[in-house]
């Protein structure tokens, strides 16, 4: 029965789903949002539609985010997303395929449990889980079976994944819930406590995406938003600074920082002088918002390089971990 039902890997993220078929690269790549009916309990739309209706639907459909922080937080809403992208991947298969998913490096044999149940049930034949900076290592290209440390830092929607790597595992990690979303929210605050103007999550990642930095920059750049004012609770324009974004998102990319030295302070040795070496490496979209590898270089004095394509590194890594899963059968089986 072995090959024939398809082989797909999942980085099943807080922002993002992306799914990895082998033999086909990356085949999907959805925001982690369902629609649901609240009254039926049916799911209207999954994906980039639903996320369309994040903040405008009315009181019958609910747009939620299923996984916070790296984690389920609703179980049937994640099950239900899982199966849609399961059958999207899949088309009417044959045989049901095995699955890799990565989850956080520090989460709870309860949580495991919550993915592995969640895939099971939407129709995997065998679910495998990785760790997601050991499947970040992997996507950008580094041979993590040497012995020899690598620093990995992925900073996904939810959670940041700090780790040392050596020898194919961890050796020293760190996942903590600072990430894409609490940026997002950083910004949501500023921009009310600034300009007395709520503005909704996409709009605050719309500007972290477009002048959202951590570092000083030479030139500031400026955007034009819309919010509610709160004084006088109409809609108003306002235009906001890059210099701005410098003030609301350095808290928390200082958390990140933090993390990290602490993981550097921790680290054998020996694996020490491996990482000044080879420096540290950025994974995961929120490693893209301007200047935080700058910020990181200036703070550890270690040399901090972006995987090439940072977005995908955990499905990538996953997707290249699936071509041994038969070696792997007899190992990671929790």
């Amino acid at each position: 029965m072995f090959g024939f039902g398809q082989d797909i890997g999942i980085d099943l993220g807080t922002a993002t789903v992306i799914a990895y078929v082998k033999g086909k690269g990356i085949v999907l790549r959805e925001p982690s949002v369902v629609a649901v009916d609240k009254n039926s309990g049916d799911v209207l739309a999954v994906g980039q539609e639903a996320r369309r209706m994040l903040g405008r639907t009315p009181g019958n459909i609910i747009a939620t985010r299923p996984l916070r922080d790296g984690v389920i937080s609703d179980y049937t809403v994640t099950e239900k997303m899982l199966k849609y992208f399961i059958n999207k991947v899949c088309g009417k298969f044959i045989f049901a395929p095995r699955i890799m998913i990565c989850i956080p490096s520090q989460v709870t044999e309860v949580e495991k449990r919550a993915v592995i149940d969640a895939a099971s049930q939407a129709g995997a034949r065998k679910v495998y889980l990785i760790e997601e900076p050991i499947a970040a290592a992997i996507g950008a290209g580094i041979d993590i079976s040497k012995p020899c440390g690598n620093m990995i830092v992925d900073i996904g929607g939810g959670t940041t994944d700090i780790a040392v790597i050596s020898l194919g595992g961890s050796v020293v990690s760190t996942s903590l819930k600072v990430a894409g979303d609490k940026l997002d929210e950083a910004i949501v605050k500023y921009i009310k406590r600034k300009h007395n103007i709520m503005i909704g999550e996409r709009t605050a990642e719309d500007l972290k995406i477009n002048i959202g930095c951590v570092y000083p920059k030479i030139q500031d750049v400026e955007m034009d938003i819309r919010g509610r004012d709160l004084s006088t609770g109409l809609p108003k324009t306002i235009t906001v600074y890059s210099s701005e974004m410098l003030e609301a998102l350095i808290e928390p990319a200082m958390m990140i920082v933090d993390a990290v030295h602490s993981v550097l302070e921790k680290t054998p040795p020996e694996l020490s002088s491996d990482i000044s070496d080879r420096g540290i490496y950025m994974t995961g979209g929120g490693c893209l918002v301007d200047g935080l590898d700058k910020l990181l270089q200036e703070k550890t004095g270690i040399n901090v390089m972006i995987a090439e394509d940072a977005i995908s590194c955990v499905a990538l890594g996953t997707g290249k971990a699936l071509d041994n899963l038969d070696a792997l059968d007899g190992k990671t089986r929790k």
